[in-house]
């Protein structure tokens, strides 16, 4: 069946257990071998049909027990409780990979996806550490990368043209990170954090 066509730009958060940095984005081995990550979309404007999406969140956390691409990854997703039947309807259909966008990719390396799950989320993303919860599955908080030597908060960025999740970010580190759902489950503080402004068009 053909997927109406959708848009949507916003704000997304990146965090999982590499090195600041993250190999994975230069198409290297995740520094421990496997990946243990979450996306989380805050989604300015949107629109699937004709179904508006402003101000919804959705989320993506999952364990892949070697690079991404290898596969065999177990997930779940969460969604905005505050979605109204229809919204909660194309958002299910966007993040289980149903209408193309990075989703679509992400569900081709994961054997079980699990979901959704409808949760109360907040963020703030305004500043340049920007914070989030999922109530009761997610925490992240995000904190400057520092030089090592003068102890000085660095700004690095990454710039990736072929990006299928984001094509700009800056580079920051965990504070916090934890992920607590039966079948995801893990504490990754002081890791790999990033974020960044997304645009996709489907399908």
């Amino acid at each position: 069946m053909a997927q109406a066509p959708w848009k949507m730009k916003g704000q997304v958060l990146i965090a999982c257990n590499c090195d600041y940095g993250c190999p994975c984005n230069v198409n290297a081995r995740p520094t421990h071998g496997d990946c243990e990550g979450g996306w989380t979309w805050q989604i300015e404007e949107g629109v699937y049909g004709d179904v508006r999406l402003d101000g919804l969140f959705a989320g993506l956390y999952a364990d892949w027990p070697k690079a991404i691409h290898e596969g065999n990854g177990v997930a779940v997703y969460l969604l905005d409780e505050r979605a109204t039947d229809a919204q909660r309807a194309a958002l299910q259909t966007l993040v289980e990979g149903q209408a193309g966008g990075p989703w679509a990719l992400f569900r081709k390396t994961l054997r079980e996806l699990h979901g959704p799950q409808y949760v109360r989320f907040s963020a703030d993303a305004s500043g340049p550490l920007p914070r989030l919860r999922a109530e009761g599955v997610v925490e992240l908080a995000t904190e400057f990368i520092r030089n090592p030597v003068t102890k000085e908060t660095i700004h690095p960025r990454i710039a990736l043209p072929e990006g299928l999740v984001v094509k700009e970010a800056a580079l920051l580190g965990s504070s916090r990170f934890v992920v607590s759902h039966e079948h995801v489950r893990w504490d990754h503080s002081g890791k790999y954090a990033a974020a960044g402004y997304f645009q996709y068009v489907g399908p």
